[in-house]
């Protein structure tokens, strides 16, 4: 019955949005859905489940409806501050990995992630790298505790920090590694974009200015003076964007070895350069 509402509704994926929110207020996961298939919701389980349709129908994404996402198999807590993870964004995790495992570091990793929103991505490697020390900025407080919360639930809060600033601006390095997914949506764009993300996710996260390069222009010149030799700089970038991060990177006198990572639908996502030793 609720897949029938969300596809009359023309909601893409009904059916998987369907079943996500009836074993969210069921408190089911799948096993408990194929096995209580038959039995009667109870009067709260109807009024929750009412309410989880009312504002997916209304174009609220079921992420937030939830308020959790996966992002690289981790549960993440979402606010009204923080973007939903996206499956492209582990491009950005997947080139940190590669680059790490490359390149071998005498000491512990120290990474930042710049304007880390839920810390989805500076918490990912802190659970892939297991000595690494990480620190994630934002200018949104509620965004910073979010993240912080979510790395406590995570185990991982003895190796984070969280810092309110404007991009790297009151980070001192060296790091070896700065990743960052900054808004690059051309601010005339945003309108166009689905009710899902223009009207639920942070503006703040997804407006890059007149042309989508003002984040990137910003906190390029500043990862570069605070990485350290050899270490590198990843960054996610919109379609067609990575040619000119990489013209920016280039200006800030970081190298390249390899092409931007591309995502399953084969746009270049997670650009990456290195500080070279003097």
């Amino acid at each position: 019955m609720l897949a029938a509402q969300l596809k009359s509704a023309r909601l893409d994926e009904a059916e998987l949005d369907a079943r996500i929110l009836i074993s969210a207020a069921l408190g089911l996961d799948l096993t408990g859905l194929v096995t209580q298939a038959a039995r009667h919701l109870t009067a709260t389980e109807a009024s929750r489940l009412a309410q989880h349709a009312q504002r997916r129908i209304a174009g609220e994404p079921v992420a937030r409806i939830l308020g959790t996402r996966e992002f690289w198999g981790l549960p993440f807590r979402l606010s009204e501050a923080t973007l939903v993870p996206r499956h492209d964004t582990e491009t950005v995790v997947e080139r940190a990995l590669e680059l790490f495992r490359e390149r071998q570091a005498s000491h512990p990793p120290r990474i930042a992630d710049i304007g880390t929103g839920s810390g989805a991505i500076l918490l990912a490697l802190l659970h892939e790298i297991p000595n690494a020390f990480g620190v994630g900025t934002d200018l949104s407080l509620n965004a910073l505790r979010t993240a912080r919360n979510n790395a406590a639930a995570l185990g991982l809060a003895d190796r984070a920090a969280f810092v309110a600033c404007s991009y790297a601006a009151a980070l001192r390095g060296p790091f070896d590694l700065i990743v960052s997914n900054p808004p690059y949506i051309p601010s005339g764009e945003i309108p166009k974009l689905s009710i899902e993300v223009r009207e639920h996710d942070p503006h703040l996260a997804l407006d890059g200015g007149n042309d989508g390069y003002d984040a990137y222009r910003a906190l390029i010149p500043q990862a570069a003076e605070r990485l350290a030799p050899g270490g590198a700089l990843i960054v996610e970038a919109g379609q067609g964007q990575a040619p000119n991060i990489e013209t920016l990177m280039r200006g800030a006198a970081l190298s390249f070895d390899r092409p931007p990572k591309a995502d399953l639908a084969g746009i270049p996502r997670a650009v990456s350069a290195r500080k070279m030793p003097p």
